[in-house]
C-alpha cells in the first residue's frame, strides 16, 4: 500500500492531538493549548505571509498567554528563512512515521502485555505523570473528538507502559507512549505498537503514525526496526 505523506499526517496529528481551539487571524492558523504543549500552540501559515503579518501572530500568541511558536512544515521554507532571521530559534526537530498496520499485526501479543482502557486507569495516568505527561495533556487526550483509546502495557506481572492512540479516518496516530524506566529494554514499546495497530485495523485504520523527535536515539531506532517509514519532518521556530 502506498503510505501518507508528511502533508497528509499534518491534520491527523491536529485531529488525533487536539488543541482547545484553533482560529484564522489574517494569514495565520492560531492555537490555544493551555498548557498542552507545543503541538497544540504553535502557529501555522494558512497562506503566504510577510514581515508585516508576524507581529499578528506574536500578538494573537501573546493575548492567549503563549510564547511565540510556529510550526515550520516541510511547505514553510520561506517562513522558516524569515523566523531565522528574526532570531527565533529551532526547538525539537520531528520526524513522521507511518507504517501499514498488517506489518505490526501479523502474530500474537503475548497475553495481558497490553490492553485498551478508556478512560485512562489510574495507573496508566501516574505512568504519565512520571514521564512528564501531566493533566494539561490529559486533557489533550480528553477533547480528542474521534475513535480513540488508551493503552496499558504489562510485564513481569506489573504496570509497565502508557500510550494513547486515536484514529482519524483510515490513519489512527499513537500519541504519548510513556515505558517506566526500570521496564524498559524489555520488549514493552514493541508490544505497545502491535497493540496499537491491533485496535487501529479493528478501528478501519489502515495506516498507524506517529511523531517523535528526531534526537530521541532509541524510540526512532525502535520505529524503524518495527519497519516504519519517515514520511515528513517538521519543526518549531521560537522567539
Amino acid at each position: 500500500m502506498t503510505l501518507p505523506s508528511g502533508a497528509d499526517l499534518y491534520p491527523v496529528v491536529e485531529a488525533t492531538w487536539s488543541p482547545v481551539r484553533a482560529f484564522r487571524v489574517g494569514p495565520w492558523m492560531i492555537r490555544d493549548g493551555q498548557g498542552g504543549g507545543s503541538r497544540v500552540s504553535a502557529a501555522t501559515a494558512v497562506d503566504a505571509v510577510s514581515l508585516a503579518d508576524l507581529a499578528v501572530a506574536e500578538a494573537a500568541m501573546e493575548d492567549l498567554g503563549q510564547q511565540s511558536l510556529f510550526m515550520i512544515r516541510d511547505c514553510d521554507d520561506a517562513l522558516d528563512e524569515m523566523l531565522e532571521a528574526q532570531g527565533y530559534a529551532v526547538k525539537d526537530p520531528v520526524a513522521l512515521y507511518a507504517v501499514d498496520v498488517a506489518r505490526l499485526t501479523d502474530e500474537p501479543l503475548p497475553p495481558v502485555s497490553a490492553m485498551p482502557a478508556w478512560p485512562p486507569l489510574a495507573i496508566m495516568a501516574e505512568i504519565w505523570k512520571s514521564g512528564g505527561i501531566g493533566p494539561e495533556r490529559l486533557a489533550v487526550m480528553e477533547r480528542v473528538n474521534c475513535p480513540k483509546t488508551g493503552l496499558l502495557g504489562r510485564i513481569q506481572d506489573q504496570p509497565a507502559a502508557s500510550a494513547f492512540v486515536a484514529c482519524d479516518g483510515k490513519v489512527a496516530m499513537i500519541h504519548a507512549l510513556e515505558v517506566v524506566p526500570a521496564l524498559r529494554r524489555l520488549g514493552v514499546a514493541r508490544n505497545m505498537m502491535r497493540a496499537a495497530a491491533i485496535w487501529a485495523q479493528n478501528h478501519g485504520a489502515t495506516t498507524l503514525a506517529l511523531a517523535v523527535t528526531r534526537s530521541n536515539v532509541s524510540a526512532n531506532a525502535l520505529y524503524s526496526s518495527l519497519g516504519m517509514t519517515v514520511v515528513g519532518y517538521y519543526h518549531y521556530r521560537i522567539k
